[in-house]
């Protein structure tokens, strides 16, 4: 059996360390046993998906070393490997299980889920399908389907006993069934769920071993059983640890950066951090910290990894960086210098936004230094307006962080648009509200044009500097957090006038 792993990730933001995680512990256990490492762009949630997040994720894969043997920019022997270009293969498979037993038609609105849900709760229960869709007769469901009355298919589920869950690290794990709840597979317009398509295509594909983040473990029952409805063998599985702050809680944005992205653009070498990745719950033999993907695919062995949730920390990062920087030649780190700030498209734009407030070429340094310094060194006095709060300064830069981050599409327009509608809703002057992003992004007043600065920067970078900010104005407590969403849910919403009010349309 040639053993095949493969990383699956959806192209619906930034590419995460997280997904380069999984992907180097599936690259190494493939090569380590002679194997092959394929990846798949798992895309059916299409309202979310972009092709530009599609070339971020695999870009930054390439750019840390990592190569697959099979994909949608290379192709292979089981392609499509988009799963939005396999739509024709899911249905076929669904209704397969609807006619075997294994799954059902289900009728309920929307609304009538909201409502059995509240009653639930109401009663104390945890919110879970109630099976209403297997009560129908065939003769109805028949009448439903021909009246073409919207539908999707549930997969059944054992109402009693445990299912038990055989994991390459941890054992036999045991879930009660009565937790498992009767997954849709099939939507509404006819897109597979995630667990569908992720089953059909990993035998289509012949996955031998599945390796991925622990937070799959409660997915791992509805996998399993469709394994058996389908009567296909079922790949080993192996559940990873995951990232952690520093403080334990699960890796996120909001206290760490978390895209691959930004650790290339503030200068993090390729190698380091695929090595600081390879130490997350996991060790060489010898216990040396640093080694190279080489090393790492000789030496391993997934018995080495440690349950205990990997701490991602910042600065450890930066230490192993600099062990790598130090073990350069100065010719080697002056390569690595000019491939990292040495792309002409971005110093073309930091060109033309300089341009117009130099007189000497050693003006740039002035202007254009900020491009180049991870978080602008400034302290909460630098924010001081004559015309807002303190509190209204941190507001703005939090309500811009969520609206920013909502973006599907990363330019000028939709930057600008951004926060200026964010100005005219929080009832802000464009002239007092701008003060406070242009010492976040580039430490001073006195620069260029602040939105035009933060799409040649990007959007990580970008994030990564308001929140920087926001911590240097103190930060936002959970209190604020809960209302200040509220608000900015609130802002967003579409006015209604008097005339609306009394003449509903």
């Amino acid at each position: 059996m040639t053993v095949r792993t493969r990383i699956a990730p959806s192209p619906t933001g930034f590419p995460h360390v997280g997904t380069a995680y999984i992907a180097l512990f599936n690259l190494c256990f493939a090569r380590q046993h002679g194997g092959e490492f394929i990846l798949r762009i798992e895309d059916t949630d299409q309202t979310r998906s972009t092709p530009e997040s599609e070339k971020m994720i695999l870009d930054s894969l390439r750019w840390l070393g990592l190569s697959w043997a099979e994909g949608p920019d290379i192709g292979g022997p089981h392609a499509p490997y988009r799963q939005s270009e396999r739509m024709g293969i899911y249905k076929q498979y669904a209704e397969d299980l609807v006619a075997k037993g294994h799954a059902f038609y289900c009728f309920a609105s929307s609304e009538e889920l909201d409502q059995m849900r509240a009653e639930q709760q109401a009663r104390g229960e945890t919110p879970k399908y109630d099976g209403r869709g297997l009560k129908l007769s065939e003769s109805e469901v028949q009448q439903r389907l021909a009246a073409g009355e919207p539908h999707v298919i549930r997969m059944k589920i054992p109402q009693s006993g445990t299912c038990q869950i055989d994991d390459m690290l941890r054992g036999t794990i045991e879930i009660p069934w009565e937790q498992v709840d009767m997954q849709i597979l099939l939507k509404t317009d006819g897109m597979p769920t995630y667990h569908l398509a992720n089953v059909v295509d990993d035998h289509l594909m012949q996955i031998t071993h599945v390796i991925r983040g622990e937070e799959w473990i409660p997915s791992a029952p509805k996998h399993q059983l469709l394994y058996q409805y389908f009567g296909w063998d079922m790949p080993v599985l192996c559940h990873m640890p995951l990232l952690r702050n520093p403080d334990k809680s699960k890796l996120s944005k909001r206290k760490n950066p978390t895209s691959i992205t930004y650790y290339r653009d503030i200068g993090i070498l390729p190698e380091a951090l695929l090595n600081y990745l390879g130490r997350m719950g996991w060790s060489m033999p010898d216990e040396r910290e640093q080694f190279s993907l080489d090393d790492m695919i000789a030496h391993f062995d997934l018995k080495r990894v440690s349950l205990g949730g990997p701490i991602f920390d910042v600065e450890k990062l930066n230490w192993l960086n600099g062990q790598w920087i130090k073990g350069l030649t100065p010719g080697q780190l002056l390569d690595k210098i000019l491939a990292w700030r040495g792309n002409r498209e971005k110093l073309e734009q930091i060109a033309a936004a300089i341009q117009p407030r130099i007189n000497t070429l050693s003006d740039a340094i002035d202007w254009a230094g900020f491009f180049f310094n991870r978080v602008p060194k400034v302290g909460p006095d630098a924010f001081a307006s004559k015309k807002l709060t303190e509190e209204q300064v941190r507001q703005s830069l939090q309500l811009a962080v969520w609206r920013l981050e909502a973006l599907v599409s990363w330019n000028k327009d939709t930057v600008s648009q951004t926060l200026m509608t964010l100005a005219e809703q929080m009832g802000i002057k464009l002239r007092d509200f701008m003060p406070a992003f242009f010492v976040a992004i580039a430490g001073s007043t006195s620069s260029t044009p602040v939105m035009e600065s933060m799409v040649i920067l990007g959007a990580d970078l970008t994030y990564a500097r308001l929140r920087a900010a926001l911590e240097v104005l103190g930060g936002v407590s959970k209190n604020e957090t809960k209302a200040w969403q509220k608000l900015n849910e609130s802002l967003q919403l579409p006015k209604i006038s008097a005339d609306d009010e009394i003449n509903p349309t």
